[in-house]
């Protein structure tokens, strides 16, 4: 079993909560957004007590931080830029995945239809990588700043992402004659105050007529070539380090840990 995090810190300095949290959940790859934190001083903390050494796998997407128990040679950048990194993940004595790590603008900079065309550019990079590498063992993960029911997210010419395992399975469909490639979306079982974590990874209250309030901006997309390897009771919306909670009154505690909540997934490989 392979545990992974991701974050968007929000630039706070929460350096115990973290390393906390990836000891008491026994993460193995750490994917950090908005990080300013020192590499050097969260490898120190992570690794003063022994154990799985974790390392550093830099690249070249400063908007993006990968701490993991494998060494760089093993999470080799293959396409990067300003808000993505994609690497070849060569899990010790398992198969070799893909892992696309993003933190895509916000809505506070780019309008939806601008979402949507970055998320349609981001398809084709996946696609390409895909095609290189000859699998499309791939997963997605970060902070795509939309809900999993956005066009950049559900778009055949976007990230193609459903909600229902069984039509991802199905590996494509096709639009217009041309074949579009599906992502499974396990978010949308999450989203929502009917499940046990908290209705949403973001929380902003906004005076516009139409608020959602809570979103679900973190998430991880799977492709079916790995949905053998993944079970939904492996992924939660994490809300304390088991020490201290991430919410107040009920709510991202901004101050003491994040605006976003942290996501954490296992694959069984």
């Amino acid at each position: 079993m392979t545990t992974f995090l991701f974050w968007n810190l929000h630039q706070n300095n929460c350096l115990d909560i973290l390393v906390r949290l990836i000891h008491n959940y026994k993460v193995d790859v750490v994917m950090l957004a908005e990080c300013t934190m020192q590499i050097t001083d969260i490898l120190l903390k992570l690794n003063a007590n022994g154990g799985a050494a974790f390392h550093y796998n830099p690249g070249e997407c400063n908007r993006i931080v990968i701490i993991s128990k494998f060494s760089k040679n093993k999470v080799k950048p293959i396409l990067e830029d300003d808000h993505m990194t994609i690497r070849r993940l060569k899990l010790p004595d398992k198969i070799d995945l893909l892992l696309a790590v993003v933190h895509l603008q916000s809505k506070l900079h780019q309008s939806e239809d601008s979402q949507k065309i970055s998320a349609t550019e981001l398809a084709k990079d996946i696609a390409r990588v895909e095609e290189k590498e000859k699998h499309k063992r791939t997963l997605l993960v970060g902070d795509l700043n939309m809900n999993p029911f956005e066009h950049g997210i559900v778009a055949a010419s976007g990230l193609h992402a459903t909600m229902d395992r069984r039509i991802a399975e199905q590996g494509k469909r096709k639009v217009n004659a041309k074949e579009y490639t599906f992502f499974y979306n396990p978010m949308w079982s999450l989203l929502g105050d009917a499940s046990e974590y908290p209705p949403g990874s973001y929380y902003r209250r906004e005076s516009e007529q139409v608020a959602y309030f809570w979103h679900m901006f973190d998430q991880v997309l799977i492709r079916p070539e790995l949905l053998s390897k993944f079970e939904n009771k492996d992924l939660k919306i994490l809300e304390t380090d088991g020490h201290v909670s991430f919410l107040k009154n009920g709510f991202p505690d901004i101050k003491h840990a994040s605006d976003h909540l942290p996501i954490l997934f296992r694959l069984n490989c």
